[in-house]
């Protein structure tokens, strides 16, 4: 047998999952809670930092939460404000030494950070603080936000983390862990999700998302707002820094994907989202057909509305293994959609003999597609219609989302009837841009949509021409293509 690592997944993948709590005796236990929460927004490696009062505890590893963590390494993690993280890393990159969160000494005392997004200049502050003398251990944005802080000097804590987040430019929804209290900063445009809650002692606390906030009997009280810098300490929580109001870039790929439907993200419920994309996508690519299957998970919701705006019937054809992580062994080529079937097995009662619609939420490369369309036509369906709930992917995104070159994006170089024809469906549609932002309620100029359209909003800062990427999230070819050439920010 060949020895290799497979993923049976072919899908984008959010960065990171941050969460954090202040003032309360179990906040290492309530932050262990709120990132097993946020387990869907990274599977590789996870971390809890706390401070008692006299020093700074951290334990992390590789692997996914529940097996990171046990009675005895959160007994190790004492006091009453704790943050914690959950990543998912781009590949050849999974490593302890990107692990968060990152804890460094300063002249301020000690700093825990947790970062869910991207920084686009990453490798430009890499090579100026490079050059000051400073250290690196791994290849993550996050360490160059730890070092930035470590080089200021003067003023409060807070004022630290105003200066050094001065120069950085991307997506950033940051917890700090201080020996004060808890920052919490979002980025001018607010890209990744960032949310404040309170426990009902009163103790606040921060998430990524709402359905982190749920499972802590905590209740959701707003979001951090773009720009903002949030802080809580003794003297209670208040906001100290709202930078000024730029256009909004919140990631309308939240809604449609990575977010876990039971969440309220950028104040819309996620699964009523998903379910309207599907409605809207019924409308704009109808087809006649016998029933209507998710793609699960993360197609259920849309699927659930094409079926009710459709009036076909919708039904489990595909059943999907919730065990299954990453395999490294290949029994033979002749085991035909190996990964997949891994994940996914039709349900044949319910295919055969019909035609059959497939709801999903994207196409990447496309090869999940054409083994899943595959699978269903071998248990029998007469014929195969592919509806995706969002525009063709045709873009990387360089602002916290794994995804691959622009080249390895198959909606980028190839029509709606040639992926139909590469993924043997019988036809396939997607929803419209209009259609995908009348659907999530987005107002203009208030969502970032750069996967779907190439219009980038935060300049990016390419390596040379030529020159291997050094940084874990930086453009993987020797610089950007296409429109990501000629970048400025946009402002309202």
């Amino acid at each position: 047998m060949r020895l290799r690592i497979l993923s049976p997944d072919d899908k984008f993948h959010d960065e990171c999952g941050v969460f954090g709590v202040f003032g309360h005796p179990e906040a290492s236990n309530l932050a262990y809670l709120g990132i097993h929460a946020l387990q869907h927004r990274g599977q590789e490696s996870g971390g809890i930092a706390s401070w008692d009062g006299v020093r700074m505890h951290l334990h992390k590893a590789m692997g996914l939460v529940a097996d990171i963590f046990d009675q005895h390494a959160l007994a190790a993690l004492p006091g009453s404000s704790a943050i914690g993280h959950t990543r998912y890393s781009t590949a050849g990159q999974s490593n302890l030494a990107n692990a968060q969160p990152m804890v460094a000494r300063t002249t301020a005392g000690q700093v825990a950070v947790a970062h869910n997004g991207n920084l686009v200049n990453a490798e430009e502050l890499r090579a100026e603080l490079a050059a000051k003398g400073a250290l690196f251990h791994g290849t993550s944005d996050t360490e160059v936000i730890v070092h930035l802080l470590a080089h200021q000097r003067e003023g409060s804590i807070e004022d630290r983390i105003h200066r050094a987040l001065a120069n950085v430019r991307g997506a950033y929804s940051l917890l700090f862990l201080t020996e004060k209290g808890v920052v919490a900063v979002r980025d001018p445009l607010g890209f990744r999700p960032l949310v404040l809650g309170k426990l009902k002692s009163g103790a606040p606390v921060f998430a990524s998302e709402t359905c982190a906030l749920d499972l802590i009997e905590a209740q959701y009280v707003r979001e951090i707002e773009p720009g903002e810098m949030v802080m809580v300490d003794s003297r209670g929580l208040r906001t100290i820094q709202t930078l000024p109001r730029q256009r909004s870039g919140k990631c309308i790929f939240e809604l449609i994907y990575f977010a876990r439907p039971d969440s309220q993200v950028f104040g819309r419920s996620v699964y009523a989202t998903r379910k309207e994309l599907g409605k809207r996508l019924a409308i704009e690519a109808p087809v006649q057909a016998d029933v209507v299957i998710p793609v699960p998970d993360s197609g259920v919701p849309a699927a659930l509305g094409y079926a009710e705006q459709s009036g076909i019937p919708y039904d489990l054809g595909l059943i999907r293994s919730h065990y299954v992580g990453r395999t490294f062994i290949e029994p033979s080529q002749s085991i035909r959609h190996f990964g997949v079937k891994l994940k996914l097995n039709p349900v044949r009662d319910v295919v055969r003999g019909k035609r059959v619609v497939v709801v999903d939420d994207s196409i990447v490369r496309g090869t999940t597609s054409r083994k899943i369309v595959r699978m269903i036509r071998d248990a029998g369906a007469r014929e195969v219609h592919l509806r995706i709930s969002a525009p063709p992917t045709r873009w990387p995104c360089y602002y916290g989302i794994d995804t691959p070159v622009r080249s390895e994006l198959i909606a980028s170089s190839h029509t709606e009837k040639e992926i139909a024809k590469y993924v043997t469906a019988d036809s396939i549609g997607y929803l419209s841009r209009d259609g995908m932002h009348e659907a999530a309620k987005a107002e203009p100029r208030s969502f970032c949509d750069a996967c779907f359209t190439g219009e980038y909003l935060v300049q990016l800062t390419p390596p040379d021409a030529g020159a291997s990427p050094v940084g874990e999230h930086g453009p993987r070819e020797g610089k950007p293509t296409g429109a990501a050439e000629n970048l400025t920010v946009l402002r309202a």
